[in-house]
Parts: C-alpha cells; sequence; structure tokens
C-alpha cells in the first residue's frame, strides 16, 4: 500500500467549512471534513487533540492566502502578523512571536534569519502553499522547548509523496489586487516517471508600494512609503515512490526584494564606556519618499538556496510501525542597501536534520520517539553589524506517547536539548545550555459529540545569539540593541482547557490558557532616545504571565447558510513588577457569514472590531480600535479537462485607518488601504 504522510486527522470547524460542502450537508446536521496534518507524530482526529489548532487549506486558504505568512494567518483566532509591511510578517501567537513561534517547512525550520529582527522576511510563498497548520500552546515542544507560543507547519508540494492521477498534474494561477497594482503569476506540475515523480513549480510576483487609506478630508489616499515587494520562487523535485515508502529530495531557490518602511537612512556613534557608554543618532535623508528604491527608500534583497530531503517508510525494523526523516539545508543572504550601498549584509548557513520512529503498541502505549539536530553559522557585515558571527549547534532527544482507557486518552511528551553558541569572532564569550520539557495532557469524550481537553507543559527556551550578544543599531525597526551574555535558560509552565462540540448543526471551540514564565527574556525599553527616533533596547529577564481565551463558535441554518463568531484575548504582564509587556495585540472579536448559492457558487462576508489597545509597556504608545470589512465570491467550474476557480476577494472595503499593535513600526505604518483582489485557477 503506497505510504501517504502519517496521519492525524484533523476536524476543521465549519468557519473553515469550504462553502460548497456546507451546502451539500443535511439542513440541521453538519458532518465535519477531515485533512491530514503532519505537524503532530500521533494520529488522531481534532476531537482527540490536547491543544487548539487550525487548518488553512482548500477554499480558505485560496481566500485569506497574501504575499507574507503572517499575514495569510492572521484571521485565525489567537494568531496574527508581526506587520513589517508588505514584505514581511510573521506569526505572532498568543502574544508570543520571533523564536517563541516555530515556523516549519514540513517538520523542520525556514533557517533563514527571520527571528534575527522583525523586517526579516519568512522565506516562504504562501501561493505555492498546499495547506498551513497552526499548533497552539508549547505542548508542540516535540518541535524544540522554545516552541511556547506555538508551531505553524507549512505543507508544500515540492517532493512528490504519491503519483498523480493519469501521469501528470498541472496547476496554473493568477492572482492580482488594487491597492498595490499586484500581479503574481503561479505555475507548478507534477510528472509520474514510473517509479519517480517529477516536481517543477515556480512564481513571480511584482506589486508596487501600497496605497493607504483615504483621508478624512476625503482627498486621494497616499502611498506607504517603502512598501513595494517582487518575488520569485522556483523548485525542482524528484521521488522514488513505492510499495511501502518514498524518498525525495528538492531544490528551491528564493529572491525577494522589499522596501523598508520607516527606515531613514543615518548613523548612530557610541560616546563613553564602560556602564557609562552612550549612543548618537543622525539622518542624512533617505526618508519619505512615495516611489520605490531607486529614489532613495532603503530596502533589502534577499536570496536563499535551498535543499530539502523527506521520507518516509512503513515497517523499517521490527516493532516499529514507521520511520520519517526530514533534513534541509540553506545557504541564505540579504543585503540592506541604502542608495546604491550596502549597509549591511547577513549570511546564515543551516542545517536541520530529524528523525522519527512511531513504534507499535507497548503495554496499551503507543507513540513517536526520535532526535533532532541543528547547525546555525551565521555572520553580519557592515555599519549595522549588530550581532557577531556565531555557529550554533542544538541537538535534542523527544518522546511522545499516548494510551487510551475508556473515554479518557492520555498524553506524555519528553524533550531535552542541548545548545552550543561559539563566538567567531569578538571577545564576547562563548554559550553553553541544556534544557528539558515536558507536557501531560488528557481529553475526556464526556457526551457525544462533545470533549474537553486540559494539559500541563513545563517548557524550558534557551538563549538566542542575538538576545546574548547584540551590540547596536538596527534601522529598520529604530532601535539600538544591547544583548546580555548572562542570559539564562527560561522555564515556562502553562495550563490550557478546551471544550469542543465537534458535530452537529452548532460547532464550537472554546479555549482558555495560562502561560508562568520565569527569567522571561525580553528588549526592554530604556527610556533612552539618542535621536532620530531611535530606542534603546536592553535584553533581561523578569518573571512574566500570559492569561488568554480565544474560542469560535458556528451554526449551520438551512439552504447553506453557515454564520460563525470568532474571538480572542490575550495579556502578557510582567510578574511582581505589574508592568504590562509590549506588542501585545489588542482584543477583537469576529462575525463571518457564508452562504452557498449553488454547488459551484460561494458567498463569504467577514467582519472584525479590533478594540483599542491601552494596556502598553514603558514607553509604549497605545493604538486606536478599528472595524475592519471584507468579503469574497468564489466559483468552480469546468472547461473541457480542466477544472478551474475564480475568485474575487475585497478587504478593508470601509477604507478604515488602521495600525497593528503588534508591529514594531506601527507609529510610523499603517495598514494598507480598501483593496479588491482578483484570481483565477486552473487544473488539470
Amino acid at each position: 500500500m503506497l505510504l501517504n504522510r502519517h496521519p492525524l486527522v484533523l476536524a476543521i470547524s465549519l468557519a473553515s467549512l469550504p462553502l460548497a460542502q456546507a451546502h451539500a450537508q443535511n439542513d440541521n446536521t453538519a458532518q465535519l471534513p477531515t485533512t491530514i496534518v503532519s505537524a503532530s507524530p500521533l494520529a488522531q482526529s481534532a476531537t482527540q487533540m490536547v491543544n487548539a489548532s487550525e487548518v488553512l487549506e482548500g477554499s480558505q486558504l485560496l481566500l485569506q492566502r497574501q504575499a507574507t505568512l503572517g499575514d495569510t494567518v492572521k484571521n485565525i483566532p489567537g494568531v496574527r502578523g508581526s506587520s513589517f509591511g508588505a514584505g514581511a510578517s510573521r506569526p505572532v501567537i498568543r502574544g508570543m512571536d520571533g523564536a517563541r513561534v516555530k515556523v516549519l517547512s514540513d517538520g523542520v525550520g525556514m533557517l533563514d534569519a527571520s527571528t534575527l529582527s522583525a523586517d526579516h522576511a519568512v522565506t516562504t510563498e504562501p501561493l505555492l502553499l498546499e495547506r498551513i497548520e497552526v499548533l497552539k500552546g508549547p505542548a508542540t515542544l516535540l518541535y524544540g522547548g522554545g516552541a511556547i507560543g506555538g508551531v505553524v507547519n507549512l505543507i508544500d508540494k515540492k517532493i512528490p509523496t504519491q503519483q498523480p492521477e493519469n501521469g501528470h498534474q498541472v496547476d496554473l494561477a493568477w492572482q492580482g489586487n488594487t491597492v498595490a497594482k499586484e500581479s503574481t503569476a503561479i505555475a507548478g506540475a507534477t510528472l509520474g516517471l514510473g517509479d519517480f515523480a517529477l516536481r517543477v513549480e515556480g512564481l513571480k510576483r511584482d506589486a508596487d508600494p501600497y496605497r493607504l487609506a483615504s483621508h478624512e478630508d476625503g482627498s486621494r489616499s497616499k502611498k506607504q512609503t517603502g512598501s513595494y515587494n517582487d518575488t520569485s520562487t522556483g523548485t525542482l523535485g524528484l521521488s522514488w515512490i513505492g510499495d511501502e515508502g518514498y524518498l525525495g529530495v528538492a531544490y528551491t531557490r528564493q529572491a525577494n526584494e522589499y522596501g523598508l518602511l520607516a527606515h531613514e537612512e543615518g548613523h548612530c556613534h557610541t560616546h563613553g564606556h564602560g556602564a557609562k557608554l552612550s549612543w548618537h543618532c543622525g539622518s542624512h535623508g533617505g526618508h519619505g519618499h512615495d516611489d520605490e528604491h531607486e529614489h532613495g527608500t532603503p530596502y533589502i534583497d534577499m536570496v536563499q538556496k535551498r535543499w530539502d530531503v523527506r521520507g518516509e517508510y512503513n515497517n523499517p525494523v521490527a516493532g516499529f510501525s514507521l520511520a520519517k526523516l526530514r533534513l534541509a539545508h540553506s545557504d541564505y543572504q540579504h543585503e540592506e542597501i541604502e542608495g546604491q550601498d550596502v549597509a549591511t549584509r547577513f549570511d546564515n548557513k543551516a542545517t536541520d536534520a530529524r528523525l522519527e520512529l512511531t513504534h507499535d503498541p507497548l503495554f496499551g502505549w503507543r507513540g513517536t520517539i526520535g532526535g533532532q539536530s541543528n547547525r546555525r553559522d551565521f555572520k553580519a557585515s557592515g555599519e549595522e553589524a549588530y550581532v557577531p558571527a556565531t555557529l550554533t549547534t542544538n541537538h535534542a532527544l523527544f518522546v511522545l506517547e499516548e494510551y487510551q482507557w475508556n473515554t479518557l486518552r492520555y498524553e506524555l511528551g519528553l524533550r531535552h536539548e542541548w545548545q552550543s553558541i561559539d563566538v567567531r569572532k569578538g571577545s564576547k564569550p562563548d554559550k553553553n545550555h541544556n534544557g528539558t520539557s515536558a507536557s501531560l495532557g488528557a481529553v475526556w469524550d464526556f457526551a457525544d459529540d462533545y470533549n474537553l481537553g486540559v494539559s500541563f507543559s513545563r517548557s524550558q527556551r534557551l538563549p538566542e545569539a542575538e538576545e546574548l550578544y547584540a551590540f547596536g543599531p538596527h534601522a529598520a525597526s529604530r532601535t539600538i540593541e544591547q544583548g546580555n551574555t548572562q542570559l539564562e535558560k527560561e522555564t515556562s509552565h502553562n495550563i490550557e482547557l478546551t471544550l469542543r462540540k465537534h458535530q452537529g448543526a452548532l460547532t464550537y471551540s472554546l479555549s482558555l490558557y495560562q502561560n508562568r514564565i520565569n527569567d522571561y527574556i525580553y528588549g526592554k525599553d530604556t527610556g533612552e532616545r539618542p535621536g532620530a527616533d531611535y530606542r534603546v533596547i536592553s535584553y533581561q529577564q523578569d518573571n512574566a504571565v500570559f492569561r488568554g481565551a480565544e474560542g469560535q463558535m458556528a451554526y449551520q441554518f438551512k439552504h447553506g447558510f453557515t454564520g460563525t463568531v470568532l474571538a480572542d484575548h490575550v495579556r502578557g504582564k510582567l510578574r511582581g513588577k505589574g508592568g504590562d509587556l509590549a506588542r501585545i495585540p489588542a482584543d477583537r472579536v469576529g462575525l463571518r457569514l457564508q452562504q452557498a448559492f449553488t454547488s459551484a457558487l460561494d458567498a463569504q462576508v467577514e467582519f472584525w472590531r479590533v478594540q483599542q489597545q491601552n494596556n502598553t509597556a514603558d514607553y509604549e504608545t497605545q493604538t486606536s480600535g478599528y472595524n475592519m470589512l471584507g468579503a469574497a465570491l468564489t466559483y468552480q467550474g469546468q472547461l473541457s479537462s480542466s477544472d478551474y476557480t475564480l475568485y474575487l476577494r475585497a478587504d478593508n472595503l470601509l477604507n478604515v485607518k488602521a495600525r497593528e499593535h503588534s508591529s514594531f513600526i506601527k507609529d510610523d505604518v499603517q495598514l494598507p488601504g480598501r483593496n479588491l483582489t482578483a484570481g483565477v485557477k486552473f487544473s488539470f
């Protein structure tokens, strides 16, 4: 039998049900669809998951996908984007971002520089993805103790896992919008070659600076300086596919050029020495233009060359039912360019390898054991080389087990990792850390169509090289960062409670959580303002707590109409001191109305109310509340032997001025104004 991905069957709430499927259900009963999720090694349905999860695929992914990953997933309850303009936006889960949120490519790291700073893009292309899996909370510790916010796992088609029907599969698509005059062309093809399958895919995007909402006097809106985004991606993959498994390799090259919003050309200089060290910053122009970089706007020119190896094999040895291999190597670099000069260059060569073995049931327990190894060789050069060259190695062993007893299912997880950071240049000391993370969870099916999940976890995150050694200005975020070589590992204790109703006309998922973190590492705004709108950020450790709630509730009415209410809330504070943490997303509540007119024509309207955020850290500004209205139409049809989909999406229909509180540059940068996106997709 042909091996598919190791299954975790995940039922999706009606909030993400394709409308044509919802229309086909009985008037009063919703039978939820299922999908395969590979971010967990245990085969189970969503009704058996301990922690809250969400999957974007099919029509919902088609309608929500944007140029950046953060913008694509930001409408999932509990998830936002870091919103650093048109070229860079990373997922923020339950108020946490950076290294606390793991972004994976089918189980291994992206191997880019996106955790280093919010202006660095995640090296993925959402329009080429087949599925996005979002796992919330630190029970995702199999992918690293640092993933206390959650995991975003990206599933693509670059390495075929099964032979295409009729020997070939071709996808052609185009998408464009009005707010940035964007045009994106996508093409992909899988060809069966006996026991082998070949995959070729690519994308080309050209987008101008996006327009902002109209001014209060009704005058024509202006463009957001530097917010253009030009991207090209190409992949070649080849797989051997047999009766018991597959083994494949793929090479991907991605190039991305995008403007740095709110970035001024200028220089910062140090004065004094030791504890009396101070900074002075000044600008020498380059800010305030509405056109692209040839007129002076600084920009990033990024290239990543990446190799992926993936394989799975059934019954590899006695006592084990599945072996799963993931390996990736990346050669990443980007240049931050001001005028005609390269101000700073970042180079990151990294390798991530992961092996999982799923064992047969033993005394009623079944589960997965495995190991992971990561090597990262990082260096920066130029006037903003604020992090020294370092070599980071991280090795880990992990195990996840489950046991079913009547209506209760128990889940145990354990991970231990060892990390060393060697400073290649300079006088900073090398650092070695190790950490142990563990989780305990249970799901109770207390009634038909209902269950209750509870989880406890203790996770340890090891300091990143940037937090230990950063020293100097970073113009993109308008900060001067000061690392701290005395930082130790942080330890979080998380409890989460999730109540679900997973079948019937009414379905819902509601989660409550608390995460108490000892020795929480964060960049504290010292209040120093050395000029040119720079802030001095010093990495420190204090005890912190995150508390929140999120959920969605859907009701399927007659005649293909579904209404869904969505909401999330999170509060991050320093314990004892009582101060709020910076860039915590504001509360919001949403309403999504979906109507399947026929089996081919669907419509959707979505409204979000985002509240004012006035729970701010020291020296942090507040953001105003706003209303965001969107709508979409999709039409599915056939033309000869081809299936096609036409879609039309409108965003920010009210044309409101809006700022994302989780953004480093929210005071200088607005979200795009009214936008109309149109697209077409052919498959044959």
